[in-house]
């Protein structure tokens, strides 16, 4: 096999994996694992002989060593689901070669314009291949992307044997996109002391931290009444909802916010006169910051509760993922080492926190301590999402010297 990693994109991107946060199961969507079944099969004709697809979608595989020493095992990870932000069906990617600078219209949706005064990344990339859409569904290089090089990487090593590498463990997860990513992944059976996830943006961009996470879910019960008898008894739980939205400090959101600030984030409600529900996300980076926005939600819901006698209230917080540099930061060897292997493709690593988080975030706690490498990627969970064929070489090009990075430590 000697596809290209813009082949193997142009070729995952049409296989629709839309996740779904509605659904209870594990994967959330049967279609995942329809991307699933081809990438065992490419693994399989890569001569990874133990490539295989478990019952949740997980697929798992290895490259064996081809050395004596003993280099610790090191996995590399990217999800196979889009976001359900946007359609991720009937994908028509486009490829806009030898990209010369200028805004890029979208061809399906014309009033679709990836536009250079709102992608300043774009400078960067004359002369470029560049991948969109068509402007009616998202690209899904978040993550494609990831698993394009992944794959790609693996096909340079075992088609080169005089790269020194120790095993190394390939795992591409589902329902990434809706929080999942990391629950059914078996950790005994993938046997890797350490982890990267390739599911970051710009080139040179690694990242050791991630928002601390947690979700709120508020469930009013309020006094229903027929609206022409209820004076001095109803109490609307619609309007008590509105009132705690209402409430929620401007200055403390995700559009007001940026750099190592958090949040508080609702993002459902849904409701009757009797019953309302409401959910929301709470972000920071430290976890009292997080403790800190819970008790002021908690707040504000008690303090409106105060004009609604009749009526109750229930708060519950629910863990999500926690801060992986918390992790990372007892195992120095993982960054320095990704910040070698960048430094030999050529660029200048930056490190970089992100407003949000990887299957890396729940890897991390769970025994894999496990940093995000960069895929090329833009303008992720929209139709005006983009890549660059020569991005995601260099990308292809950090995986491979991080082996070789690894292999050589050991000897050291």
């Amino acid at each position: 096999m000697t596809d290209t990693v813009l082949d193997r994109l142009l070729r995952y991107v049409v296989i629709d994996t839309q996740s779904d946060p509605s659904s209870a199961a594990q994967p959330s969507t049967e279609k995942q694992k329809d991307l699933g079944h081809v990438l065992v099969a490419e693994l399989l004709a890569l001569g990874l002989e133990d490539a295989h697809l478990d019952e949740h979608g997980n697929v798992y595989a290895t490259l064996p060593s081809n050395v004596d020493t003993d280099v610790p095992v090191i996995c590399f990870c990217s999800h196979m689901d889009t976001a359900p932000d946007f359609t991720g069906a009937n994908v028509k990617p486009d490829v806009v070669r030898n990209y010369q600078g200028g805004d890029i219209g979208l061809k399906g949706d014309t009033s679709r314009v990836i536009r250079m005064s709102e992608h300043p990344d774009l400078d960067a990339q004359i002369g470029h291949d560049i991948v969109t859409t068509d402007g009616t569904t998202l690209l899904g290089a978040d993550d494609k992307a990831g698993i394009a090089e992944i794959m790609t990487a693996v096909q340079v090593l075992t088609a080169s044997p005089e790269i020194r590498h120790g095993a190394v463990k390939i795992l591409f997860t589902t329902d990434e996109e809706i929080g999942r990513g990391a629950d059914k992944v078996d950790l005994e059976k993938l046997g890797a002391a350490f982890g990267y996830t390739l599911d970051g943006s710009t080139i040179g961009e690694i990242e050791n931290e991630t928002f601390s996470a947690d979700g709120v879910e508020i469930d009013i019960t309020g006094v229903a009444m027929h609206p022409g008898t209820s004076k001095g008894v109803m109490e609307n739980a619609i309007k008590i909802a509105g009132e705690i939205i209402a409430r929620l400090p401007r200055d403390i959101a995700p559009e007001t916010t940026d750099g190592r600030q958090g949040f508080i984030h609702p993002t459902d409600i849904r409701g009757s006169m009797d019953k309302a529900h409401l959910k929301f996300i709470i972000r920071d980076f430290d976890n009292p910051g997080l403790a800190e926005k819970e008790a002021l939600l908690k707040e504000i819901a008690d303090e409106v509760m105060t004009a609604y006698p009749g009526s109750t209230l229930r708060f519950k917080v629910i863990e999500q993922y926690r801060n992986m540099k918390e992790v990372l930061d007892r195992h120095p060897e993982v960054m320095e080492n990704l910040i070698e292997a960048v430094r030999r493709t050529g660029l200048e690593p930056v490190t970089h926190s992100i407003r949000g988080g990887t299957d890396g975030s729940r890897l991390s706690f769970m025994g894999l301590p496990c940093p995000n490498i960069y895929t090329g990627g833009h303008a992720y969970h929209s139709p005006l999402e983009w890549i660059s064929r020569q991005d995601m070489e260099k990308s292809v090009e950090t995986i491979v010297e991080l082996v070789k990075v690894w292999e050589e430590q050991s000897r050291a």
